[in-house]
């Protein structure tokens, strides 16, 4: 393995990091509410559904960011490997994915583990092992 130390960019990545944290430990503080993007979207869906304020103000603020992010720099390039009906494909999965789960890498990743939540943690530790034999199979027994 090699490090692209061109591109390499901790200090990004902390920050980011960083704000993620501080956002959700914010929301549940705030709300009471664990910040998890596919539960607040599900829930954005349902008639009568109590915050719909607060959970449109945090996915506002997740669309925003791209742009406030332009204000200083250029936004890294998309890349599609797959084509469209790959990645139609792959979010149909994980969008199913999500379902089955109760809830995704944001809700059990980050909200989920930093509260100890056992099924958080086997929810993770799930998404990881499946995202890393999808690599593996595309990667190195498909050839792709």
């Amino acid at each position: 393995m090699t490090i692209d130390w061109v591109n390499f960019t901790p200090w990004s990545a902390l920050a980011g990091g960083v704000l993620i944290g501080a956002a959700a430990s914010l929301f549940v503080l705030l709300n009471g509410r664990i910040a998890g993007i596919s539960g607040l979207l599900a829930s954005l869906l349902e008639p009568g559904a109590e915050g719909r304020a607060e959970k449109m103000v945090f996915l506002l603020g997740l669309l925003l960011a791209p742009v406030l992010w332009m204000s200083f720099s250029t936004l890294p390039a998309l890349e599609f490997q797959s084509g469209w009906v790959g990645l139609l494909v792959a979010g149909l999965l994980v969008g199913v994915g999500t379902r089955y789960g109760s809830g995704c890498t944001s809700g059990h990743g980050v909200c989920g583990i930093s509260r100890l939540s056992p099924r958080s943690i086997v929810a993770t530790l799930v998404f990881m092992v499946a995202g890393f034999a999808t690599v593996y199979v595309l990667r190195h027994l498909l050839g792709g």
